[in-house]
């Protein structure tokens, strides 16, 4: 919270002590199931960690390029986007990139990107009107 000037609340300092919200040290990498630390990373000795879906909060600077072996890049080197769900991962859900960086765009992205985690996890078709993945929107980096 420090480092965001975030009020420490109530409710924050329950999901501290409960054990729900935890700081853990960056992730040394992707992997398919998860993320993964070198050993001696992590205090408690943890070196994998599965995952189904990670949403990576960027704030407006594009820093994606430890995603790189998830090969979500095309030929151009942009990412093609269905809204926040990148269409060659539809577990990887980028909120506040491309179409949606702004504040407004990002909050919509938001509630987007988590139906569409639900949808992943569920294991549920497509969002009605998705855009089939030949006519999505391909993002680069500093091209909005």
């Amino acid at each position: 919270m420090s480092v965001t000037g975030l009020p420490l609340t109530p409710v924050y300092e329950a999901g501290i002590a409960s054990g729900v919200l935890r700081r853990l040290p960056m992730f040394s990498r992707v992997v398919p199931d998860g993320v993964a630390w070198d050993e001696g990373v992590r205090p408690d000795g943890v070196t994998h960690q599965g995952a189904d879906v990670i949403l990576w909060a960027t704030g407006f600077r594009a820093a994606l390029d430890h995603l790189g072996p998830l090969g979500l890049r095309g030929p151009g080197g942009g990412i093609v986007m269905d809204g926040p769900t990148v269409v060659a991962d539809p577990r990887v859900q980028l909120v506040g990139y491309g179409p949606s960086a702004s504040t407004i765009g990002a909050n919509r992205a938001g509630r987007e990107a988590v139906r569409a985690v639900l949808r992943v996890l569920e294991g549920a078709a497509p969002r009605d009107g998705a855009v089939p993945h030949d006519r999505a929107r391909p993002v680069v980096p500093g091209r909005a």
